[in-house]
């Protein structure tokens, strides 16, 4: 795409909406315009690849620019214009109005005044009387020849007697069919109740039944559970005893082999007894081999005292010692 740089340096300044070059603005109407899209925008005419302008659409444009010239230098050549005022200091102003008046600096001012009525009250609107028209006629009826009031009032007294009679028997007749309608509702409420609360027995029943049902078949699984376990005890019971009668002699040959069945006494005396008499023996033992060891490590140092012999006197001490030693392990 061919970007063109701006080299503009002139300040901006608004548009004053007419033409270049001083002349009257001319609008047109946008349907007829060239430069405005129409129709499919994929038949316009695509930009061209190269900068330079094609020289057959420079001179399209500048033909189209010498027309447009020539059609307004025809037409100002042709439109009337106002004639240029040349005095226009010496010309002085004129009415043209229908009625002349005296044109002055001050409007000229009257006083005048007048007296009004007394405010009187606006009188009544007369009562409206249309216009009498076509001709007055009168007839003249004289006493029973119209109607016999006591002749004629019957059948309205018996129709108005009648209605009223009617009337009063329907609302009596619906006054007792409301009575017998609360009579029944207050029967049918009574017997819904009754059945409500039968029902309601009823269900408590069956309630109670069923937790019943329910615990028994508990207590019944409960026992068969334990029937079950007695059954199976017992049958390990009987397993064992049979396995046991073979095995009870061996067992108690083998325990009494192993010294798990012995006598008190016996096991007393091992036990007790025969240690105790060891432990002292041994004590005594050790004190009378203690006393002959000192005895006689006194009389070799009494012997090597009068001996005064060195050689003599190791030799001696080292036999004891081994004499001792002897003993003590003895």
């Amino acid at each position: 795409m061919y970007f063109m740089k701006n080299t503009l340096t002139r300040k901006p300044r608004p548009d004053g909406g007419g033409r270049r070059d001083g002349g009257p603005a001319h609008y047109g109407n946008l349907m007829y315009d060239r430069r405005v899209v129409r129709g499919n925008t994929y038949a316009l005419n695509e930009l061209p690849w190269s900068t330079e302008p094609d020289p057959a659409e420079i001179l399209k444009q500048r033909e189209a620019h010498r027309k447009m010239l020539a059609r307004k230098r025809a037409k100002e050549a042709f439109e009337a214009k106002t004639p240029e005022i040349t005095d226009a200091g010496s010309r002085v102003n004129v009415q043209t109005e229908l009625y002349l008046e005296e044109i002055a600096d001050r409007i000229i001012e009257v006083d005048i005044e007048c007296q009004t009525d007394d405010f009187l009250n606006r009188p009544e609107t007369p009562l409206y009387i249309p216009t009498k028209t076509g001709r007055d006629a009168s007839t003249q009826i004289e006493e029973g020849e119209l109607f016999d009031f006591d002749l004629e009032v019957k059948p309205i007294l018996a129709v108005l007697v009648g209605k009223t009679i009617e009337q009063a028997l329907l609302e009596v007749t619906e006054e007792e069919e409301i009575a017998n309608l609360r009579a029944h509702q207050s029967a049918f409420h009574e017997l819904r109740n009754a059945e409500k609360a039968e029902v309601q027995r009823l269900e408590e029943q069956e309630r109670r039944h069923k937790e019943e049902k329910a615990r028994r078949m508990d207590q019944q699984a409960e026992v068969q559970l334990q029937q079950n376990k007695v059954k199976e005890k017992v049958a390990a019971q009987a397993f064992a005893l049979h396995c046991l009668i073979d095995m009870i002699p061996s067992v108690f040959s083998s325990l009494r082999d192993h010294g798990y069945f012995y006598d008190t006494v016996e096991r007393d005396i091992e036990k007790g007894f025969l240690p105790y008499l060891l432990r002292n023996a041994k004590i005594n033992m050790e004190r009378r081999i203690l006393g002959r060891i000192m005895t006689d490590i006194e009389a070799l140092e009494f012997q090597e005292c009068k001996d005064h012999r060195e050689g003599y006197h190791v030799m001696s001490r080292e036999h004891t010692l081994d004499l001792a030693h002897a003993q003590w392990d003895f």
